[in-house]
């Protein structure tokens, strides 16, 4: 599964030919989540609120890229990594 950000410890990826809806998964300590990149939001799984909360506000500013990715990964192409929270 590629890493495409990481940021605070919070570590993102997306898997080649995942399951729809577009999503990402975020992990942070021995947490893991799915992310719907459109509209963004809790798909499955938790996250502690502040890396949650964290996680969406990157998703929603970078959703565009989200959707790129998740594009090239069903197209069996490498995604391309995306800038971590500043």
């Amino acid at each position: 599964m590629p890493e495409i950000s990481r940021f605070l410890g919070i570590v993102i990826r997306m898997y080649f030919l995942d399951h729809e809806p577009p999503h990402f998964h975020a992990t942070y300590g021995g947490a893991e989540a799915q992310i719907r990149i459109q509209p963004v939001g809790l798909l499955r799984g938790a996250l502690p609120p502040r890396a949650l909360a964290l996680v969406v506000e990157w998703a929603a500013l970078h959703q565009a890229e989200l959707l790129e990715n998740w594009r090239r990964l069903h197209a069996d192409e490498p995604p391309a990594r995306i800038a971590p929270l500043d």
